[in-house]
C-alpha cells in the first residue's frame, strides 16, 4: 500500500503518524516506535510533506499517554485499554502487546485502513464506529478500565464531549480516562480556518477546548469524576526541562496544550 486516502478528521493520523515515526528515527530518540516507522515507510507513495515540518510533540504526548496507561495497570494490572479514535496509534506494542484486552474504536474508513496496514492481533478488538456511539461500551468487560482520547476531543463539541465522559464514569467506576485537549487561543484559530501546516494543508476545526483552569469545574461538572490532574510531558531534546518548566508558569499555562487525566468514583 502506498496512500492511506484519509479525508477530513481521520487524515490527521497520518500527520501524528508521520510525526512519531521520524521522531524515532532519529538517532538520539527518546521514543522508539518501531510499528510507527513501519508504517510511515510502508505508505512510500503518501505525501506526508503537506503537514509541514515534523515536530516531537505527537511523539511526548504518546509517551505520555502510555505513562498513563502504565500507571493505572499498577493498581488495576488486569485492566483492559479502550483506544477512542484510536487511528494509527502503536501504543498496544509499544506496550509489549498487553494480554489485558485492547478495545480500538474509531470511524469505518479508520478501522479498514488500521486493519490493512497494522499487524493482526488477538488481542485486539477493532470497532467500526463513533467514540460517541455509546455500544463500544458493551464490548468492554466489567471492571475498572483505562480509556484513551487521543487527538479526538478537540474535534467533538464540548457539551458531547462532558456527556460522553459522565456516562464512562457511571460505566466503568473505578477506571481512568486520558485526553488531550487545546488552548482557547488555538481552537478559535482552527474555527477560522487560520491553522496552515503548509500550503496544501490545513488543519479541521477543533471547536472544543480545555485548559489547566478548567480542572477543577471539570470535575464538578462531570458527575462521577473524582480527580483531575493535568498529566507531564516528557522531554524530547536536552532543552526541554527548561521548556516544560516554563511552561507551568501560571502567565503561559493556559496558552498551551495539555493532557488530563480524570478518575472516576468507585
Amino acid at each position: 500500500m502506498s496512500r492511506a486516502h484519509l479525508h477530513d478528521v481521520p487524515e490527521t493520523a497520518l500527520w501524528t503518524l508521520r510525526n512519531r515515526a521520524v521522531e524515532a528515527l532519529r538517532p538520539d530518540t527518546r521514543f522508539p516506535d518501531p510499528e510507527a516507522v513501519r508504517i510511515f515507510e510502508q505508505l512510500d507513495g503518501e505525501d506526508f510533506s503537506r503537514f509541514g515540518n515534523p515536530s516531537p510533540a505527537h511523539a511526548q504526548r504518546a509517551a505520555a499517554f502510555d505513562a498513563q496507561i502504565r500507571d493505572f495497570w499498577r493498581t488495576h494490572p488486569a485492566a483492559p485499554v479502550v483506544a477512542l479514535g484510536e487511528g494509527l496509534q502503536t501504543a498496544y506494542w509499544r506496550l509489549g502487546r498487553p494480554g489485558s484486552g485492547w478495545v480500538s474504536v474509531d470511524l469505518p474508513e479508520s478501522v479498514s485502513l488500521a486493519q490493512r496496514v497494522l499487524p493482526a492481533e488477538p488481542g485486539i478488538t477493532r470497532l467500526a464506529m463513533s467514540a460517541l456511539d455509546r455500544a463500544w461500551m458493551d464490548a468492554v468487560p466489567a471492571g475498572p478500565v483505562v480509556i484513551t482520547a487521543e487527538g479526538l476531543f478537540m474535534y467533538l463539541p464540548r457539551h458531547e464531549v462532558l456527556q460522553l465522559l459522565a456516562d464512562c464514569a457511571a460505566r466503568f467506576p473505578g477506571g481512568r480516562i486520558v485526553y488531550d485537549s487545546i488552548p482557547p487561543w488555538f481552537s478559535s484559530m482552527t474555527m477560522r480556518g487560520k491553522v496552515r501546516l503548509s500550503g496544501s494543508y490545513v488543519t479541521p476545526p477543533m471547536p472544543n477546548h480545555q485548559c489547566v483552569s478548567d480542572l477543577p469545574r471539570i470535575v464538578t461538572a462531570v458527575q462521577g469524576v473524582v480527580a483531575a490532574h493535568e498529566v507531564a510531558v516528557p522531554p524530547a531534546r536536552a532543552w526541554d526541562p527548561a521548556l516544560l518548566a516554563a511552561s507551568r508558569l501560571r502567565c503561559v499555562r493556559d496558552l498551551k496544550p495539555m493532557i488530563t487525566a480524570l478518575d472516576f468514583a468507585t
